[in-house]
């Protein structure tokens, strides 16, 4: 049985990624020959550094979307994208769907809300790679109108061999480019320190720890399972923190937080 592997266009298409000269063409070369593998409605190709804020390397993202969701994100609610943190974690996988490496209120959480609902994502599948000692690749390839089917996650799953050793070119070629120096360090560092002491004021440090799990899209039983406590007691903490900070909802605590970061 003849598959979409064995078709002139597919073979075209990987001829012309091969023969791809810089990293703007090898990215249009990649991404076309993904969308003869599986259908998608959006990519962006991004650079995790664990001390700068994330670089956009190339997307198909319209420039409304562009503008909503890179201009934004980049400015430093990236801190509590889940794929940010995956990225930077030693034992993460090379490809997965990015719906089953969330917290369980993700899509309840204000983070979602405005920054990913509003890119109109159905589905996603991510393919991660270590380019360098303190930076992650990311591809992301995703779904507007539809889930991802059982045999369309095969076929992206069969195509990663490719598709890494594509990303691993891309990043050569634009790494090339590109000054180190140039990457605000300084602004990721104001960022950090931003989140992580976020309320120190007003909150004690285990108050701080379950907000910024809050702020990420835990429940308070995933809360409860990340520090080893109770459910009862992150109840009890989280009554507390929303007192001190003057709050009564998620979204008061995410806008706080926003607000925060826009004065870092």
């Amino acid at each position: 049985m003849r598959t979409r592997f064995d078709s002139s266009e597919w073979h075209a298409a990987i001829a012309k990624l091969v023969r791809s000269g810089d990293a703007r063409t090898s990215s249009d070369a990649l991404i076309a020959a993904i969308g003869l593998a599986v259908q998608h409605e959006g990519t962006c190709l991004l650079a995790f550094h664990r001390d700068a804020p994330p670089e956009v390397l190339h997307h198909t993202l319209e420039p409304a979307g562009a503008e909503h969701y890179l201009d934004r994100y980049l400015a430093g609610p990236y801190l509590l994208d889940p794929l940010y943190q995956l990225a930077l974690r030693a034992d993460k996988p090379s490809i997965c769907r990015f719906r089953e490496q969330t917290p369980d209120r993700f899509r309840s959480s204000q983070y979602y809300r405005q920054y990913c609902e509003r890119t109109h994502l159905l589905d996603e599948m991510d393919f991660l790679l270590d380019v360098a000692e303190r930076t992650t690749l990311v591809l992301v390839v995703g779904r507007r109108e539809k889930m991802f089917s059982k045999a369309e996650l095969d076929r992206i799953r069969l195509i990663e061999p490719v598709v890494t050793a594509a990303m691993r070119n891309i990043w050569d070629r634009w790494s090339a480019d590109q000054e180190e120096q140039s990457r605000d360090g300084g602004l990721h560092r104001r960022l950090t320190r931003c989140f992580d002491n976020f309320g120190e004021t007003l909150l004690t440090q285990r108050e701080r720890e379950i907000t910024q799990l809050l702020l990420r899209g835990h429940s308070a039983k995933s809360v409860a399972r990340e520090l080893r406590i109770s459910p009862g007691t992150v109840m009890v903490h989280k009554r507390n923190l929303f007192a001190k900070l003057g709050i009564t909802s998620q979204f008061e605590l995410f806008s706080r937080f926003i607000d925060d970061l826009s004065r870092s």
